[in-house]
């Protein structure tokens, strides 16, 4: 999938910056997928070993909390989800649906991270531009939180 995978990661956040082939090594380990809307991609807490780059639709992040689900972020293209993959081990923080019919590309969470260690300069590259990522999923979650369980201020 290498000149696909190239094209479809042209303006991805994920890989602004990075070298030519190291973009080129990442769209030789992407695999296209198709999600249907409201498929279940991943559940909160699975162990699931895909990292997305969405290429076209959406994706909805959800947390459950006691009798009901709520949406954390809706992601588009050029988003990434799953980044828990690139840690050994790691479990789903969130639930992912498609909204809609979605195309992304997904990489293997071993083969990233054996890609990582292999070339540090890449693994460096990657894991700087995960953190903000890591970061804005913490921030949305904390404040959507605050929406739902936040005492009325206007009463």
């Amino acid at each position: 999938m290498t000149q696909a995978g190239a094209e479809a990661l042209r303006g991805v956040t994920l890989v602004e910056g990075l070298e030519p082939h190291y973009v080129e090594k990442l769209a030789a380990m992407a695999t296209e997928v198709n999600f249907e809307k409201d498929q279940i991609v991943f559940r909160e807490g699975e162990a699931h070993n895909k990292f997305y780059i969405i290429v076209s639709g959406k994706v909805a992040l959800e947390v459950k909390v006691p009798s009901r689900v709520f949406r954390v972020q809706t992601l588009q293209e050029g988003d990434e989800f799953g980044w828990s993959s690139m840690l050994a081990q790691g479990r789903r923080h969130f639930q992912a649906r498609a909204l809609q019919r979605v195309r992304a590309l997904a990489f293997d969470g071993d083969e990233l991270q054996a890609a990582c260690g292999e070339d540090p300069v890449l693994g460096f590259a990657l894991l700087s531009r995960l953190l903000p990522l890591v970061s804005r999923r913490l921030e949305a979650t904390r404040l959507r939180l605050l929406d739902i369980y936040a005492p009325d201020r206007a009463g």
